[in-house]
């Protein structure tokens, strides 16, 4: 990846047109937004990847310190480590089906809607592999490092816990609802365009 890639990858896309696109259109732009999906797709498995295994060394920190008490913690580190290997498994089948640009437009756009089609699947199940693990794993630390605060402690004050549980299961909808936002908008329309190249191409 040169800048140039780095770059188009933070840039906003246009919303895709769905069945309105042009399909002149959509063939000049199809490598183009096929490399920059692919880009991003490495981008979030990294970073989403990196984030957890640091979490991970932080609630391993936090275990240390709480001591024998904190076993709890084993139980969120499982359910984290869960969540990132589900990006450690897409980067590697990112890989292992990754499609040269030099291949034939036939095999990119299969490739490409495969790619789009799990995409999909995953922002539409996000609730069971990424935020009920995650959620679950807050649940689990929070009550592991209350559990050995004082009594007096705000900590263990039940409305501070029962807001602060609260919030968190708001951000989680929050994130839910803009993830399925973003496969209305984006990669629905994406791949019905997908799909009218590749009719056209079946039909040449």
């Amino acid at each position: 990846m040169n800048w140039r890639d780095w770059e188009m990858i933070w840039k906003r896309p246009e919303l895709p047109l769905g069945a309105a696109a042009d399909l002149a259109s959509i063939r000049d732009t199809f490598e183009v937004k096929r490399r920059k999906f692919r880009n991003a797709l490495l981008v979030r498995d990294v970073v989403e990847g990196g984030a957890g295994l640091l979490v991970v060394i932080a609630l391993a920190f936090i275990w240390w310190r709480q001591g024998r008490s904190g076993w709890p913690i084993a139980a969120a580190i499982a359910l984290v480590l869960g969540v990132v290997a589900v990006f450690v498994r897409e980067r590697l089948r990112a890989r292992r089906n990754r499609v040269d640009a030099s291949a034939p437009l036939a095999h990119r756009l299969a490739g490409y809607i495969v790619d789009l089609q799990q995409q999909r699947r995953l922002m539409q199940r996000m609730w069971q592999w990424y935020l009920a693990p995650l959620g679950a794993a807050i649940f689990v630390v929070v009550l592991a490092i209350v559990r050995t605060r004082p009594a007096w402690d705000i900590g263990r004050d039940p409305r501070f816990l029962g807001g602060y549980f609260v919030f968190v299961g708001l951000l989680m909808v929050g994130v839910w609802l803009v993830n399925r936002d973003a496969v209305r908008r984006r990669i629905e329309p994406r791949l019905v365009e997908l799909e009218k190249l590749r009719a056209d191409l079946n039909s040449s």
